[in-house]
């Protein structure tokens, strides 16, 4: 695994799959990592349950977070990011279907750094979100990360 990647959280694979195309447009594919549910992303995040193993040191360049999740939504997800000290500060990308108001308030109150809504026609979708992962992957700097 590259030290750069990106963490896509989507359970629809038709969504998963233009996500992936979207990113092999500018060779980004080959560094993301996915994960199909809100439970699955805390535990990469955090190295537990299936991913105990996992160096919870190499975090993700950003994750695009979908809302509507099984088992935990990307509310719940973001919320529980962003009251750990070791997640603060990880980039996330809301990139969901929601054009509710109410999604778009929540999803920055709880600490979203940017919120995509997906496009439905297939070009502008593809063109959203490699434009997020050149962003994000090549021209976004992080925060320094500070072991303690």
């Amino acid at each position: 695994m590259s030290e750069r990647y990106i963490l896509l959280v989507e359970d629809n694979p038709d969504d998963e799959e233009l996500t992936l195309l979207s990113l092999r447009k500018n060779n980004l594919a080959h560094d993301i990592v996915v994960v199909r549910d809100g439970v699955e992303a805390i535990e990469y995040l955090f190295g537990t349950g299936q991913y105990a193993s996992r160096d919870v040191m190499n975090a993700p360049t950003v994750i695009l977070l979908d809302l509507k999740l099984p088992k935990l939504d990307g509310l719940g997800v973001l919320k529980r990011l962003r009251a750990d000290e070791r997640t603060r500060n990880l980039p996330v990308v809301v990139l969901t279907s929601s054009s509710q108001d109410a999604d778009v308030i929540a999803s920055y109150n709880l600490g979203a750094n940017s919120y995509v809504r997906k496009p439905v026609e297939f070009g502008a979708f593809v063109e959203a979100v490699s434009s997020l992962g050149l962003y994000w992957v090549m021209l976004n700097r992080p925060p320094p990360v500070h072991v303690t």
